[in-house]
């Protein structure tokens, strides 16, 4: 059961850093190569300030660290098996069609 719950804190964090288009648009960027905010915030196009509370989340999230770099802090993905995840996951969406939702997106605020 203790397996069990461990995979299932880890889809968790992982539903949870996915669950913000800014977030995923993070772990995209950081899929491609180590970034430092300033950077990303730029690429990204959002304030340094949302751009550092959502890294904030990801950390908490155990998906990416910050590795010190001088009297810098670059960001990477806290395990290359992440970029792996992130492609499978883009291609299975990618497969859905865009003009459905599921059925109940309505009234459960899904999709």
């Amino acid at each position: 059961m203790l397996t069990l719950a461990r995979d299932i804190e880890a889809l968790t964090r992982f539903g949870r850093a996915l669950a913000d288009p800014i977030r995923c648009r993070i772990l995209l960027a950081l899929r491609d190569a180590p970034a430092y905010p300033a950077d990303l915030a730029d690429a990204l196009g959002v304030s340094r300030t949302r751009l550092s509370n959502h890294l904030a989340c990801l950390r908490d999230c155990g998906l990416v660290v910050t590795v010190p770099d001088g009297r810098r802090t670059r960001y990477e993905l806290a395990d290359d098996r992440l970029g792996h995840a992130l492609d499978d996951l883009r291609t299975a969406v990618v497969a859905v069609e865009a003009d459905r939702t599921c059925p109940d997106a309505a009234t459960k605020d899904c999709c």
